[in-house]
Order: C-alpha cells, then structure tokens, then sequence
C-alpha cells in the first residue's frame, strides 16, 4: 500500500467521521487531486479484498470508513451487545462533559478529557443519549449535546435542571470557548 493511502487510511480510521477533500488535503500536505486519487484506489482496494472488513465510501466531496455492508450481522450483534451493557466510566465521563457544557466541540471534550474521544460519542449517539448537529462557525465540524432520550431518562426537561448546572456553565463560560 502507498505510503499516502495508509496515512488516509488511519486518519479516516482515527476521525470517524465524514471528512472533506480539501481537509484530507490540508492536513496530509498534498493536493486534492492526489487525495481523489488515492481514495479512488483504496476504495478500491477495500471492496475487493475479501479478507477486510472496511469500505470506503466517498459522496459530496467527503471520505468516510465504514464495515463493510456485508458484515452487517456481525456488526449489529456488537452493537446490541454494546447497547446491553453498562456505561464505562469514561462515557459517564463524556456523558457528563456533553450534558454540562453542551452544545460542544469533540475538540473541547477532548481537551477535557486528555484523549480522543471519537468512539465513546459515537457509542453514545448509537445508545441515543448524545446527538451531535453541525456547528454553524466552523464547516466539517459538530457540535454534541443531550438528546431527549437522556433527559427523559435522567428526569429532567432540560439541562438547566440539573444539579450544578449553573455552577458549571459559568466555569466553562470563564475557562473554555468553543
């Protein structure tokens, strides 16, 4: 493999979600052109490898990996597992960042956090307790926040009613921007 598609390759691994041209560019130091086409050929690559369970999928000028289509029951039995099980500490941890700060970056709960924090949103939007609604000042990026789900499950009708909020909200006020 191309020293350029394994570097798209991890990064599209690591970000998790779907990434623009231009940025994949400007991140890699490389011309779009040459990002199209190393996408080009490792999506063509994933799809023909039998012995791989990713794909590439590639639409409005984005790239983003994902398990293969085929792999689909296996995927959704990890994924029933994951919604049976318990929260972890960290997405307690993450849980609670997006419920007292949110609506906020990923790039803020991993600066709070101290680590990337990619999986651990993504497990809790699919277990429906974090939504995440693009950011109206920066393009390709989100914002996270509580769903309604949460809320009802926690007994509140908004984020103002729990406990500390207002404590914690100016502290991030005072501290943080994002």
């Amino acid at each position: 493999m191309n020293k350029l598609e394994a570097k798209l390759e991890a990064f599209l691994f690591l970000h998790g979600e779907p990434v623009k041209v231009e940025k994949l560019a400007r991140e890699l130091g490389v011309r779009s052109e040459e990002i199209r086409k190393a996408l080009d050929l490792l999506s063509h690559q994933l799809k023909e490898a039998e012995d791989r369970g990713l794909e590439l999928i590639l639409s409005d000028d984005r790239a983003q990996l994902t398990t293969k289509a085929d792999l689909k029951p296996l995927t959704s039995k990890i994924v029933a597992e994951e919604m049976d099980t318990p929260l972890t500490p960290a997405s307690l941890e993450t849980l609670a960042i997006v419920a007292y700060l949110g609506p906020c970056s990923r790039a803020l709960i991993e600066y709070i956090r101290g680590v990337n924090s990619t999986f651990i949103l993504r497990s809790l939007m699919i277990r429906g307790l974090v939504e995440r609604t693009p950011d109206p000042n920066r393009p390709n990026a989100f914002l996270y926040q509580t769903s309604f789900d949460f809320l009802r499950h926690i007994g509140v009708s908004r984020p103002e009613e729990l406990p500390d909020y207002d404590k914690y909200r100016k502290l991030k006020d005072e501290s943080f921007s994002t």
